[in-house]
């Protein structure tokens, strides 16, 4: 009898090592996908039990048994860390690999960037054509899209940070947007607290639409706070902006890649050779150099630039020296 019980304990002991060393393999052999060159997409849904998680990875179309993987999920200890989000599953992923993505919310992002200087009809462009961004946007008017955002009535023109913004996959470019908007009003309140005290602006928006101007007029950013200068000079003393930036705003689609005189005759509210002051809204998104410089112009007397071609301007305090610097720069005289 003793040694009936002592081959039964023996055969169990075998039948444990074997059933550990069969898990001990399934757990680190690559889990089979339905393609062996490409990743396959997993989406966990917000509240799903670990249950539900094995059952979702089945239905993705990876060949496991959901019983086992749950199995696995359980006796790890690390199912009720598994996060909602979305997955890519790559060739090759084990069984314990694929609980790590799933339990540090290792989901697969992708990236948008707004580039600074860029116009509202852009950001649409880029939204449009993001990889795996749903387009809930695109078929709201401007108007209702900023009243979703909680700015009705505001122009979306210059309203969102340029930077890039990484995303899961489906997520509503809504959020991206709530995303830039934030960060704008973030950095424009950062450069706010930061004015000089000889700076003419007298709110925050007048900033955001100096530093539009600022961003589009400059080819090198030792020039940004000269050009905020020259345009600050300017409202102080009345005289139009006459920055072409502002006309070229106002044309839209209609610009053809060169301003005419009779754009430069046209009266439109971006005008700003014939209307003075600043123009109603932002004529892009200003970055964060572009923001400082609205609020913090160089010193000087400087009302002109012109560009010396090399992407730099020479500034001038006279129209004599201006017309001096156009002949140098400008005509080859």
């Amino acid at each position: 009898m003793r040694r009936f019980i002592r081959t039964v304990f023996l055969l169990a002991l075998l039948a444990a090592l074997a059933a550990g060393a069969a898990g001990w393999w399934w757990i680190h052999h690559p889990l089979r996908l339905p393609s062996a060159s490409g990743t396959l997409d997993l989406d966990i849904e917000p509240g799903t039990l670990p249950r539900g998680v094995a059952q979702a990875v089945k239905d993705a179309g990876v060949a496991v048994d959901p019983r086992l993987l749950y199995a696995w999920f359980r006796i790890s200890g690390e199912g009720q860390r598994i996060k909602a989000g979305s997955y890519e599953l790559e060739p090759g992923i084990t069984p314990e690999r694929l609980l790590q993505k799933l339990a540090r919310g290792e989901e697969s992002l992708r990236a948008l960037t707004l580039v600074e200087g860029w116009n509202w009809r852009q950001v649409r462009q880029a939204l449009a054509h993001a990889d795996q961004l749903r387009p809930d946007s695109a078929q709201l008017s401007d108007a209702d899209l900023m009243k979703l955002l909680g700015r009705p009535g505001l122009m979306p023109e210059g309203r969102f940070f340029p930077d890039t913004y990484t995303y899961s996959k489906g997520t509503s470019d809504v959020k991206v947007l709530q995303r830039a908007l934030r960060a704008m009003d973030k950095r424009l309140a950062q450069a706010w607290a930061q004015r000089a005290p000889e700076s003419i602006l007298k709110t925050p928006e007048e900033a955001l639409i100096l530093a539009s101007i600022v961003e589009k007029e400059t080819g090198k950013p030792a020039d940004r706070k000269l050009v905020s200068c020259v345009f600050q000079n300017r409202l102080r003393v009345g005289m139009p902006l006459q920055t072409d930036p502002t006309v070229i705003y106002g044309l839209g689609e209609r610009y053809d890649g060169r301003l005419h005189k009779v754009d430069l005759q046209t009266d439109s509210p971006y005008n700003t050779y014939l209307r003075p002051g600043l123009p109603p809204t932002p004529i892009a998104m200003p970055g964060k150099a572009s923001l400082l410089a609205a609020v913090q112009p160089a010193p000087g007397n400087y009302l002109y630039f012109v560009s010396r071609g090399d992407g730099t301007s020479q500034f001038s305090a006279s129209l004599g020296e201006h017309n001096r610097a156009v002949n140098t720069y400008q005509r080859g005289k």
